[in-house]
């Protein structure tokens, strides 16, 4: 993939009838965004959601923009590995195959909160949850058309490190520490699960993306006020740019033909806060072997997933 991607927008999708796509968090933000543009432009868009009432309402707005558009609301807490699990047994019941899963959905900077499994809030929603969806479904995606797996990733996680001693912060927890931690879990995922991908020949594409700084309800909605005020309020209209200009880089993982795995896609412009999609580098710790290890082994035992991957 060349710099040419510069001036690519949403207008450059192509047509994506008769292709399924599986988008987490749908129903606000990046997440609507991206399921917009994919029904858009043909495709099939299974909204998992956290609140069912709020993805119906989602999926009612974007009917009445895009006529036709072809929208599943589906119930999934991603925090909750076995709502997971019950997401994903419906969900292979009722398709043969997928072609894309968007693994989208976060929650950001909360108190320490544990999940019903007893992890810490922000690594499970943003790491288990799509590390065992991602493993449930995959045979699913290995049967699709152009197969990929999308992780989105934040600028954040150049900032971040895993704490394998203290992985859901009993000891020492701070909002925005363990937020870090976890997208820079995402990442050190998405790499790995291009490497195990690869090396298993499987057809399924494993891509990364990050939007720069982009206004969501993620930095609005943080109980945390700090964070709350200095992201949402302060920073926020300064920099931020809106959903549907930081959902290009996914859009693009997503979409563009030729992208290829292992992909890591961010904004052009400075600092990667906004702009078109490009390449852009990985974190050290993300590529580091010992890492990407560790976490697979990790997240296989927490989530009792293993992947098919032979």
């Amino acid at each position: 993939m060349t710099h040419a991607t510069e001036q690519w927008n949403a207008d450059r999708i192509p047509d994506l009838t008769g292709r399924t796509f599986v988008v987490t968090g749908a129903n606000s933000g990046l997440g609507l965004a991206t399921t917009r543009e994919l029904a858009r432009h043909g495709g099939h868009v299974v909204l998992a959601v956290r609140d069912g009432g709020r993805g119906r309402a989602a999926a009612q707005r974007i009917a009445g923009e895009v006529p036709g558009a072809r929208l599943d609301v589906r119930r999934v807490d991603l925090a909750d590995l076995d709502s997971v699990r019950e997401f994903a047994d419906k969900l292979r019941a009722e398709h043969p195959r997928l072609d894309v899963l968007v693994n989208n959905a976060g929650v950001m900077a909360p108190p320490r909160t544990l999940s019903a499994q007893g992890h810490e809030l922000q690594f499970a929603a943003n790491h288990l949850g799509h590390f065992a969806l991602t493993g449930l479904l995959l045979d699913r995606l290995a049967a699709g058309r152009d197969p990929r797996v999308v992780t989105v990733s934040s600028l954040q996680h150049r900032k971040g490190r895993i704490d394998f001693d203290d992985i859901d912060g009993a000891r020492r927890y701070s909002p925005m520490g363990h937020y870090n931690q976890a997208k820079l879990a995402n990442t050190v995922f998405g790499h790995e699960l291009h490497l195990r991908l690869t090396a298993a020949g499987s057809p399924v594409r494993s891509v990364l993306a990050h939007p720069g700084y982009t206004a969501t309800n993620l930095q609005n909605d943080t109980p945390v006020a700090l964070v709350r005020w200095v992201y949402g309020k302060v920073l926020g209209p300064l920099l931020a740019q809106a959903p549907e200009s930081g959902a290009r880089p996914q859009l693009y993982a997503a979409t563009a033909p030729g992208v290829e795995g292992g992909a890591f896609l961010g904004p052009d412009g400075p600092g990667e806060l906004r702009g078109a999609p490009r390449p852009v580098a990985y974190a050290p710790a993300a590529t580091d072997p010992e890492t990407g290890r560790r976490l697979w082994e990790l997240s296989e035992r927490l989530t009792d997933v293993r992947y098919p991957l032979g």
